[in-house]
């Protein structure tokens, strides 16, 4: 046993909880991963985008894949607000109008954002209007993808951001080692709480983000079928 361990009779249990957080965090961070490619794929399909895939790196740090998918974000919100453009740019400004007012009948805003991708694109889905207005009506992108970003912009900058996300074998003392530098009692609890914070909220953000997704996508396998 290791002398902090006699001196801090708790610390191996606080091991233990920084693991599990840290599994917690990686299986979020890969649902998300799968969320943003789903929607994507909707966005390529559909609405004539070149969003590429993306994939976690298991070599690399948790900063390194919070980078690569607040950079797959940030393309969707730019992709969203290009198509929020073509609209502005191609409607009358009623008819452009008519896309955010609540009263006015979905499917005439589908209609209307399916003339504008067939002018766009030459030839457009069936269901591409369908998806623009779902995009641009819902809070996607305003509200979701942007907290996010921000969550991740967070976990990034903090002490979790320079852990490795592979825990098997040596990886659990590189996460010990990163996280703690020291293993006094006080700094080991005080990491515990801070994953607890970051994951607690990330989580919240996260399923916010997976439930926004599958709204599209669910309509879209029901317009298919």
């Amino acid at each position: 046993m290791a002398l902090s361990d006699l001196l801090y009779p708790d610390n191996p249990k606080r091991r233990e909880e920084l693991i599990h957080l840290h599994q917690e965090l990686l299986d979020c961070m890969a649902t998300n991963f799968r969320a943003t490619n789903e929607l994507a794929g909707v966005l390529n399909e559909h609405l004539g985008c070149t969003i590429t895939h993306i994939q976690m790196r298991e070599g690399s740090t948790v900063k390194a894949n919070c980078d690569i998918i607040i950079q797959a974000m940030s393309e969707i919100q730019h992709q969203v607000q290009k198509i929020d453009s073509d609209m502005k740019e191609k409607l009358e400004p009623v008819l452009y109008q008519k896309l955010y007012d609540i009263k006015e009948p979905e499917l005439e805003k589908i209609a209307i954002a399916q003339k504008v991708f067939s002018i766009v694109l030459g030839e457009a889905t069936s269901t591409a209007g369908m998806v623009a207005i779902k995009l641009l009506g819902s809070n996607l992108i305003t509200l979701t993808v942007s907290k996010l970003v921000s969550l991740l912009a967070q976990i990034g900058a903090s002490v979790l951001g320079g852990i490795s996300i592979t825990i098997l074998g040596l990886g659990i003392e590189m996460i010990l080692h990163a996280i703690l530098g020291a293993v006094e009692r006080n700094q080991l609890l005080a990491a515990v709480r801070s994953y607890e914070k970051h994951l607690a909220e990330f989580k919240a953000a996260s399923e916010k983000y997976q439930r926004a997704i599958r709204e599209v996508t669910s309509l879209v396998r029901q317009q298919v079928q």
